[in-house]
């Protein structure tokens, strides 16, 4: 994760009003239609953004994906590169954040829900827990009830997901429609370690310490 801030104020200046959720989803809105363009540009996707008032400051949370993943120095350059168009933005004269704000950029973790094409994409080789909802013009009522399975993506596109599913003793092969998944979560496989970031390795250290971090109810997030 890396993380910037921008426009500090003298210690003397006092906290800025509480802003309302409303006001805080207009931030929002105006920071997203500003930077997502800048990441898809760069080849990158605008996962999530958050926005949160904490005392004078705001803070602006950054979640950035891609086909071939983030590395730390990718979250370095879209860091600056959000920065920068931030800056730009102020010194034309247009307002996107009031006052000064705190910038953090990171990746999605490992617990982020699969629930668009490309979430999928790029979880194949992945092992996922997921919900399969019932297909209602089954003729068999076994294909009717939702269920939930534990299976490898083969293959992913912009309308079904292939899985491969360890069933009775037996492996088989199944594409499902998107619409049929509930969102999917992938399953940490300890033999492939390897394969994991070291901010996701942090943040599963983090929950098995089971420290909840509180949330404002003021705080705005898109999802």
């Amino acid at each position: 994760m890396a993380q910037r801030s921008r426009r500090s104020a003298p210690p003397s200046v006092p906290a800025a009003p509480r802003r309302s959720p409303a006001q805080l989803a207009e931030v929002r809105d105006r920071v997203r239609d500003l930077i997502e363009p800048v990441l898809n540009k760069a080849g990158y996707d605008l996962e999530d953004l958050g926005v949160r008032q904490v005392g004078r400051r705001h803070q602006l949370r950054v979640t950035v994906d891609g086909d071939g993943g983030v590395n730390l120095d990718t979250i370095a350059d879209l860091s600056r590169a959000v920065a920068d168009a931030l800056d730009a933005a102020e010194e034309s004269g247009e307002e996107i954040v009031p006052g000064e704000y705190q910038l953090e950029v990171s990746s999605p973790g490992v617990d982020r829900p699969l629930t668009l094409p490309r979430h999928w994409r790029r979880a194949v080789g992945r092992l996922v827990a997921v919900k399969i909802h019932g297909d209602p013009t089954a003729k068999d009522s076994a294909h009717k009830t939702d269920k939930q399975v534990t299976g490898r993506v083969l293959a992913a596109d912009e309308t079904s997901v292939t899985l491969e599913l360890a069933e009775k003793k037996s492996v088989t092969t199944q594409a499902y429609a998107l619409d049929r998944l509930g969102p999917g979560r992938v399953q940490i496989e300890f033999n492939r370690l390897d394969e994991i970031s070291d901010d996701d390795l942090e943040e599963i250290a983090d929950s098995d310490d089971g420290v909840d971090e509180e949330v404002d109810e003021e705080d705005v997030e898109e999802q």
